[in-house]
């Protein structure tokens, strides 16, 4: 196995190279929340060979045109938490009601041949109010704290007592919170045979299925982004500028 691959978490590897995110869906391996897995216990976990997924993350490290956003893990913290925000908050808080509105119609027109779609409706309906208070308090409490950070950072003054004690705190809660969120879109993803298109679907029950295998990939590259990236250098952030003020 290339040596590069056998020393990285998965989340390293995503940050190395955001095409290896399409690699680890495509095996079913969990780059987001499992971000800090090796790779022989990723692919240990999801029963797959590790050799395939090897061949595979090297064929998308041959070098392509930049798109935007492959370059994220590399940003200053502060442009980091703008294009999560406008990219991936914003994605979420558009798409949200559109999918909801679709399940519904989907459920009443459906629901009496597919009985899990009822499921389906109030797992989404639950995962919306999640998510929605999630983003609040990562955009109220966690994000200033971390944009203040490197502002003081860049000035080079002391850092302000937070009201947390420390940045690890609210990161272990926002981590526990993408668990379950990603949980719960598995288990929406189960239901649904993996957004799969029944016979007597209807082009309702198409978009539905393919707006939420796309709310799926955008969650899985949302957390990817905080658990792998910004949270661990928000936390080396913090006790660099600490060991800093005891010196």
């Amino acid at each position: 196995m290339s040596e590069r691959f056998e020393l990285a978490t998965i989340g390293e590897i995503v940050a190395g190279n955001a095409r290896a995110a399409e690699v680890f869906e495509e095996f079913g391996i969990d780059f987001c929340c499992g971000g800090r897995r090796s790779l022989a216990e990723a692919c240990q976990r999801a029963a797959v060979d590790q050799g395939a997924v090897v061949r595979a993350l090297e064929g998308v490290a041959r070098p392509r045109p930049a798109q935007d956003g492959d370059d994220a893990a590399r940003w200053p913290l502060d442009r980091l938490i703008d294009h999560i925000v406008e990219m991936h908050h914003g994605y979420v808080r558009r798409a949200l009601p559109v999918i909801a509105r679709r399940l519904e119609r989907l459920e009443q027109s459906h629901g009496e041949r597919h009985r899990e779609l009822a499921r389906v409706v109030n797992l989404f309906r639950e995962l919306g109010i999640e998510l929605t208070q999630h983003m609040m308090k990562e955009e109220q409490v966690l994000f200033p704290y971390i944009r203040e950070l490197v502002e003081l950072e860049q000035q080079g003054c002391e850092v302000h007592q937070s009201p947390f004690g420390t940045v690890e705190n609210p990161i272990r809660m926002m981590e526990r919170e993408h668990r379950e969120m990603a949980d719960a879109l598995r288990t929406i993803r189960e239901l649904t045979g993996g957004y799969d298109v029944p016979a007597d679907g209807c082009i309702t029950y198409e978009l539905s299925m393919a707006d939420l295998a796309r709310f799926e990939r955008d969650l899985h590259r949302h957390v990817h982004l905080e658990n792998n990236v910004l949270f661990p250098a928000a936390t080396a952030l913090e006790q660099q500028r600490g060991e800093a003020e005891e010196a």
